[in-house]
Protein backbone atom coordinates (compact mmCIF):
# COMPACT_ATOMS: atom_id res chain seq x y z
CA UNK A 1 0.00 0.00 0.00
CA UNK A 2 1.52 3.71 -0.58
CA UNK A 3 2.25 6.05 1.68
CA UNK A 4 2.21 9.76 0.84
CA UNK A 5 4.24 12.29 3.59
CA UNK A 6 2.21 15.02 4.22
CA UNK A 7 2.54 17.75 7.39
CA UNK A 8 4.66 14.95 9.19
CA UNK A 9 2.06 12.22 9.19
CA UNK A 10 2.41 9.10 6.51
CA UNK A 11 -1.14 9.16 5.22
CA UNK A 12 -1.93 5.51 3.53
CA UNK A 13 -4.02 5.70 0.35
CA UNK A 14 -7.04 4.15 -0.29
CA UNK A 15 -6.14 -0.02 -1.35
CA UNK A 16 -8.58 -1.13 -4.21
CA UNK A 17 -8.39 -4.55 -3.88
CA UNK A 18 -8.39 -7.75 -0.51
CA UNK A 19 -5.32 -9.61 -0.83
CA UNK A 20 -6.29 -13.06 0.93
CA UNK A 21 -3.34 -14.43 3.22
CA UNK A 22 -1.51 -10.87 3.27
CA UNK A 23 -0.77 -8.90 5.80
CA UNK A 24 -3.88 -6.57 6.02
CA UNK A 25 -3.37 -3.01 6.99
CA UNK A 26 -6.12 -0.71 8.58
CA UNK A 27 -5.79 3.42 7.63
CA UNK A 28 -3.29 3.59 10.59
CA UNK A 29 -0.85 0.94 8.65
CA UNK A 30 -1.53 -1.74 11.29
CA UNK A 31 -1.88 -4.95 10.44
CA UNK A 32 -5.68 -5.84 11.47
CA UNK A 33 -6.45 -7.11 14.60
CA UNK A 34 -9.84 -9.02 14.42
CA UNK A 35 -9.47 -12.67 14.79
CA UNK A 36 -12.32 -15.48 15.00
CA UNK A 37 -14.63 -12.16 13.85
CA UNK A 38 -18.12 -10.84 12.66
CA UNK A 39 -19.25 -8.15 10.48
CA UNK A 40 -22.54 -6.16 11.17
CA UNK A 41 -24.19 -3.49 8.56
CA UNK A 42 -25.29 -0.66 10.02
CA UNK A 43 -26.93 2.10 7.99
CA UNK A 44 -24.19 2.65 5.06
CA UNK A 45 -21.17 1.00 6.95
CA UNK A 46 -19.27 -2.30 8.11
CA UNK A 47 -18.27 -2.99 11.69
CA UNK A 48 -16.04 -5.98 11.92
CA UNK A 49 -15.37 -7.48 15.52
CA UNK A 50 -12.68 -9.85 16.18
CA UNK A 51 -10.15 -10.95 18.76
CA UNK A 52 -7.36 -8.48 19.69
CA UNK A 53 -4.07 -10.22 19.45
CA UNK A 54 -1.58 -7.25 18.87
CA UNK A 55 1.47 -7.52 20.49
CA UNK A 56 2.34 -6.17 24.08
CA UNK A 57 -1.11 -6.26 25.39
CA UNK A 58 -1.60 -7.07 29.22
CA UNK A 59 -2.23 -10.62 29.91
CA UNK A 60 -4.44 -9.81 32.40
CA UNK A 61 -6.91 -9.04 30.04
CA UNK A 62 -9.07 -10.13 27.02
CA UNK A 63 -9.57 -7.79 24.30
CA UNK A 64 -12.07 -7.28 21.35
CA UNK A 65 -11.14 -4.25 18.79
CA UNK A 66 -13.69 -2.63 16.18
CA UNK A 67 -12.87 -1.56 12.45
CA UNK A 68 -15.25 0.35 10.43
CA UNK A 69 -15.28 0.50 6.50
CA UNK A 70 -17.47 1.25 3.77
CA UNK A 71 -15.85 -0.68 1.05
CA UNK A 72 -14.93 -3.77 2.94
CA UNK A 73 -11.99 -3.12 1.59
CA UNK A 74 -10.00 -0.42 3.74
CA UNK A 75 -10.66 -0.65 7.35
CA UNK A 76 -10.15 2.60 10.42
CA UNK A 77 -9.41 0.90 13.85
CA UNK A 78 -12.54 2.43 16.31
CA UNK A 79 -11.40 0.97 19.57
CA UNK A 80 -10.94 -1.70 21.59
CA UNK A 81 -14.08 -2.16 22.60
CA UNK A 82 -13.57 -4.93 25.01
CA UNK A 83 -10.63 -4.62 27.71
CA UNK A 84 -12.32 -7.37 29.99
CA UNK A 85 -10.55 -9.14 33.69
CA UNK A 86 -11.70 -12.37 34.54
CA UNK A 87 -15.40 -11.93 34.71
CA UNK A 88 -16.17 -15.31 36.47
CA UNK A 89 -12.95 -16.20 38.12
CA UNK A 90 -11.89 -18.43 35.89
CA UNK A 91 -8.28 -18.32 36.39
CA UNK A 92 -5.38 -17.54 34.71
CA UNK A 93 -5.64 -18.27 30.89
CA UNK A 94 -9.20 -17.59 30.74
CA UNK A 95 -10.34 -17.67 27.18
CA UNK A 96 -12.54 -14.85 24.98
CA UNK A 97 -12.52 -16.21 21.80
CA UNK A 98 -15.20 -16.17 18.65
CA UNK A 99 -17.17 -12.22 19.28
CA UNK A 100 -19.67 -11.48 17.22
CA UNK A 101 -21.90 -8.44 18.02
CA UNK A 102 -25.90 -7.79 17.13
CA UNK A 103 -27.95 -4.81 16.64
CA UNK A 104 -31.37 -4.82 18.06
CA UNK A 105 -33.53 -2.27 15.95
CA UNK A 106 -36.10 -2.36 19.38
CA UNK A 107 -33.66 -1.86 22.30
CA UNK A 108 -30.98 0.13 20.09
CA UNK A 109 -28.46 -1.99 21.60
CA UNK A 110 -25.50 -3.94 20.65
CA UNK A 111 -25.12 -7.07 22.19
CA UNK A 112 -22.01 -9.04 22.20
CA UNK A 113 -21.86 -13.13 22.29
CA UNK A 114 -18.57 -15.02 22.54
CA UNK A 115 -16.88 -17.86 23.86
CA UNK A 116 -16.00 -17.87 27.16
CA UNK A 117 -13.88 -20.44 28.87
CA UNK A 118 -10.88 -21.71 31.14
CA UNK A 119 -7.88 -22.76 30.19
CA UNK A 120 -9.09 -26.75 30.50
CA UNK A 121 -11.97 -26.06 27.77
CA UNK A 122 -14.30 -27.33 30.59
CA UNK A 123 -16.52 -24.49 30.94
CA UNK A 124 -17.76 -24.12 27.69
CA UNK A 125 -19.99 -21.21 28.09
CA UNK A 126 -20.80 -18.27 26.47
CA UNK A 127 -21.05 -14.89 27.53
CA UNK A 128 -22.78 -11.57 26.81
CA UNK A 129 -22.02 -7.98 26.71
CA UNK A 130 -23.62 -4.70 26.26
CA UNK A 131 -23.03 -1.36 24.29
CA UNK A 132 -24.93 1.61 23.39
CA UNK A 133 -22.28 1.97 20.64
CA UNK A 134 -21.16 -0.06 17.85
CA UNK A 135 -17.38 1.01 19.37
CA UNK A 136 -18.29 -0.11 22.57
CA UNK A 137 -17.40 0.21 25.15
CA UNK A 138 -19.21 -3.45 26.14
CA UNK A 139 -20.35 -4.28 29.53
CA UNK A 140 -20.31 -8.00 30.43
CA UNK A 141 -23.78 -8.94 31.38
CA UNK A 142 -24.05 -12.24 32.25
CA UNK A 143 -22.94 -15.81 30.34
CA UNK A 144 -24.63 -19.23 29.92
CA UNK A 145 -25.19 -22.47 28.49
CA UNK A 146 -27.28 -21.87 25.16
CA UNK A 147 -30.25 -24.75 25.26
CA UNK A 148 -28.67 -26.15 28.68
CA UNK A 149 -25.69 -27.49 26.45
CA UNK A 150 -21.32 -26.71 26.60
CA UNK A 151 -20.59 -24.42 24.27
CA UNK A 152 -16.95 -23.68 22.49
CA UNK A 153 -16.86 -22.11 19.07
CA UNK A 154 -19.99 -20.28 18.32
CA UNK A 155 -21.15 -18.37 15.17
CA UNK A 156 -23.77 -15.44 13.87
CA UNK A 157 -26.34 -14.97 11.62
CA UNK A 158 -29.15 -13.06 10.45
CA UNK A 159 -31.48 -13.85 8.44
CA UNK A 160 -33.19 -11.92 5.44
CA UNK A 161 -36.10 -11.17 7.91
CA UNK A 162 -33.87 -9.60 10.70
CA UNK A 163 -34.45 -12.77 12.49
CA UNK A 164 -30.97 -13.10 14.64
CA UNK A 165 -29.44 -17.07 15.19
CA UNK A 166 -26.35 -18.21 17.74
CA UNK A 167 -24.51 -21.26 15.75
CA UNK A 168 -22.70 -23.15 18.29
CA UNK A 169 -20.08 -26.45 18.89
CA UNK A 170 -21.21 -29.07 21.47
CA UNK A 171 -18.58 -31.77 21.29
CA UNK A 172 -20.92 -34.46 22.27
CA UNK A 173 -24.10 -33.76 20.52
CA UNK A 174 -23.26 -31.75 17.30
CA UNK A 175 -23.96 -28.26 15.48
CA UNK A 176 -26.35 -25.95 17.00
CA UNK A 177 -28.40 -23.70 15.34
CA UNK A 178 -30.24 -21.80 17.32
CA UNK A 179 -32.71 -18.29 17.68
CA UNK A 180 -32.31 -15.32 20.09
CA UNK A 181 -35.11 -13.80 22.12
CA UNK A 182 -36.57 -10.75 21.15
CA UNK A 183 -34.04 -8.48 22.92
CA UNK A 184 -30.79 -10.71 22.10
CA UNK A 185 -29.96 -11.15 25.50
CA UNK A 186 -30.99 -15.37 25.86
CA UNK A 187 -30.58 -18.16 23.29
CA UNK A 188 -34.67 -19.02 23.24
CA UNK A 189 -35.32 -21.98 20.27
CA UNK A 190 -33.51 -25.04 18.43
CA UNK A 191 -34.16 -24.60 15.30
CA UNK A 192 -31.51 -27.74 14.71
CA UNK A 193 -29.28 -30.43 15.67
CA UNK A 194 -26.84 -31.08 12.84
CA UNK A 195 -25.02 -34.08 13.83
CA UNK A 196 -21.80 -33.53 12.85
CA UNK A 197 -18.40 -32.80 14.80
CA UNK A 198 -18.00 -29.17 13.16
CA UNK A 199 -16.88 -26.12 14.81
CA UNK A 200 -16.48 -22.58 13.07
CA UNK A 201 -19.81 -22.52 12.21
CA UNK A 202 -21.16 -20.18 9.14
CA UNK A 203 -24.55 -19.79 7.50
CA UNK A 204 -26.13 -17.69 4.65
CA UNK A 205 -29.20 -17.93 2.91
CA UNK A 206 -29.19 -17.43 -0.96
CA UNK A 207 -31.41 -17.45 -3.59
CA UNK A 208 -34.17 -20.07 -1.37
CA UNK A 209 -31.52 -22.38 0.07
CA UNK A 210 -29.92 -22.35 3.16
CA UNK A 211 -25.51 -23.10 3.20
CA UNK A 212 -23.74 -24.42 6.48
CA UNK A 213 -19.80 -24.29 6.49
CA UNK A 214 -18.16 -25.64 9.43
CA UNK A 215 -14.65 -26.76 10.43
CA UNK A 216 -13.48 -29.74 11.45
CA UNK A 217 -12.27 -30.18 15.27
CA UNK A 218 -8.41 -30.12 14.66
CA UNK A 219 -7.98 -26.97 16.82
CA UNK A 220 -5.69 -24.38 15.74
CA UNK A 221 -4.57 -26.85 12.67
CA UNK A 222 -6.11 -26.23 9.23
CA UNK A 223 -8.84 -28.81 7.22
CA UNK A 224 -10.71 -29.51 5.07
CA UNK A 225 -14.04 -27.39 5.54
CA UNK A 226 -17.62 -28.93 4.60
CA UNK A 227 -20.78 -27.64 3.67
CA UNK A 228 -24.22 -28.33 3.44
CA UNK A 229 -27.94 -27.28 2.19
CA UNK A 230 -31.11 -27.46 3.51
CA UNK A 231 -34.29 -25.26 2.16
CA UNK A 232 -35.16 -24.84 5.98
CA UNK A 233 -33.42 -23.58 8.87
CA UNK A 234 -35.19 -27.07 11.10
CA UNK A 235 -33.75 -29.52 8.36
CA UNK A 236 -33.36 -31.64 6.82
CA UNK A 237 -29.96 -30.84 5.77
CA UNK A 238 -28.08 -32.71 2.69
CA UNK A 239 -24.80 -34.70 3.44
CA UNK A 240 -21.76 -32.58 3.80
CA UNK A 241 -19.28 -31.80 0.73
CA UNK A 242 -15.92 -30.32 0.59
CA UNK A 243 -15.66 -26.55 0.02
CA UNK A 244 -12.11 -26.71 -1.87
CA UNK A 245 -10.08 -29.11 -2.43
CA UNK A 246 -9.19 -31.54 0.78
CA UNK A 247 -5.21 -31.13 0.15
CA UNK A 248 -5.24 -27.66 0.27
CA UNK A 249 -7.06 -27.52 3.78
CA UNK A 250 -9.04 -24.83 2.88
CA UNK A 251 -6.15 -22.94 1.93
CA UNK A 252 -4.77 -23.22 5.68
CA UNK A 253 -8.19 -21.53 6.54
CA UNK A 254 -10.83 -22.03 8.86
CA UNK A 255 -14.53 -20.30 8.48
CA UNK A 256 -15.94 -17.81 10.64
CA UNK A 257 -18.84 -16.44 8.53
CA UNK A 258 -20.44 -15.98 5.69
CA UNK A 259 -21.00 -11.77 4.26
CA UNK A 260 -23.54 -11.71 1.99
CA UNK A 261 -23.97 -8.39 -0.14
CA UNK A 262 -26.73 -7.65 -2.21
CA UNK A 263 -25.86 -5.21 -4.91
CA UNK A 264 -28.27 -3.74 -7.52
CA UNK A 265 -27.35 -6.13 -10.36
CA UNK A 266 -26.54 -9.22 -7.94
CA UNK A 267 -25.46 -10.50 -4.86
CA UNK A 268 -22.34 -11.66 -3.50
CA UNK A 269 -21.29 -14.19 -0.83
CA UNK A 270 -17.63 -13.94 0.89
CA UNK A 271 -16.18 -16.17 2.92
CA UNK A 272 -14.43 -15.20 5.90
CA UNK A 273 -12.08 -17.31 7.49
CA UNK A 274 -8.93 -17.32 9.70
CA UNK A 275 -5.09 -18.30 8.68
CA UNK A 276 -4.30 -18.95 12.71
CA UNK A 277 -0.82 -18.31 13.88
CA UNK A 278 -0.67 -19.77 17.44
CA UNK A 279 2.69 -19.67 17.92
CA UNK A 280 2.55 -15.55 17.03
CA UNK A 281 -0.93 -14.78 17.23
CA UNK A 282 -0.76 -11.26 16.05
CA UNK A 283 0.58 -12.32 12.79
CA UNK A 284 -2.60 -14.14 11.81
CA UNK A 285 -4.06 -13.44 8.46
CA UNK A 286 -7.43 -13.56 7.02
CA UNK A 287 -8.80 -15.59 3.93
CA UNK A 288 -11.53 -13.61 2.56
CA UNK A 289 -13.04 -15.08 -0.88
CA UNK A 290 -16.03 -14.36 -2.80
CA UNK A 291 -18.03 -18.14 -3.34
CA UNK A 292 -19.25 -19.95 -5.91
CA UNK A 293 -22.66 -20.24 -4.97
CA UNK A 294 -25.95 -21.47 -5.94
CA UNK A 295 -27.88 -24.19 -6.90
CA UNK A 296 -27.31 -26.47 -4.18
CA UNK A 297 -23.57 -25.82 -4.67
CA UNK A 298 -20.74 -24.23 -3.01
CA UNK A 299 -17.09 -23.65 -3.85
CA UNK A 300 -14.24 -21.58 -2.22
CA UNK A 301 -12.20 -20.59 -5.27
CA UNK A 302 -8.28 -20.81 -4.77
CA UNK A 303 -7.56 -17.23 -3.03
CA UNK A 304 -6.18 -14.38 -5.46
CA UNK A 305 -6.82 -10.62 -4.93
CA UNK A 306 -9.78 -9.06 -5.81
CA UNK A 307 -12.03 -6.64 -5.64
CA UNK A 308 -15.80 -5.98 -4.74
CA UNK A 309 -18.42 -3.38 -5.87
CA UNK A 310 -21.18 -2.89 -3.09
CA UNK A 311 -23.40 -0.79 -4.91
CA UNK A 312 -24.16 -3.19 -7.67
CA UNK A 313 -22.79 -6.24 -5.60
CA UNK A 314 -20.16 -7.49 -8.48
CA UNK A 315 -16.69 -8.97 -7.71
CA UNK A 316 -14.10 -8.92 -9.68
CA UNK A 317 -10.74 -11.22 -9.72
CA UNK A 318 -7.53 -8.70 -10.16
CA UNK A 319 -4.39 -10.63 -12.17
CA UNK A 320 -1.95 -11.00 -9.71
CA UNK A 321 -0.01 -8.75 -12.16
CA UNK A 322 -1.62 -5.32 -11.97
Amino acid sequence: MTGLLLTGQILLAQDKTINPGAIWPDSDGNHIQAHGGGIIKIKGTYFWYGEERRKGLDSNFRYVSCYSSTDLINWKFRNDVVKMSDPENLGKGWILERPKVFFNAETKKYVMYFHLDDVTYQYARVGIAISDRADGNFRFVKSLRPLGRPSRDIGQFIDDDGSAFLIFEDRELGFHIAQLSADYMNVEKEMCLIKMPLEGGALVHFEGLYYVIGSQLSGWAPNPNKYATSKTLTGPWTAFNDIAPPGSNTYQSQSTMMLKVVGTNATAVIFMADQWNPSHQSDSRYLWMPLEIGKGKLWLPKPQPWTIDLKEGAVKLVSKKQ
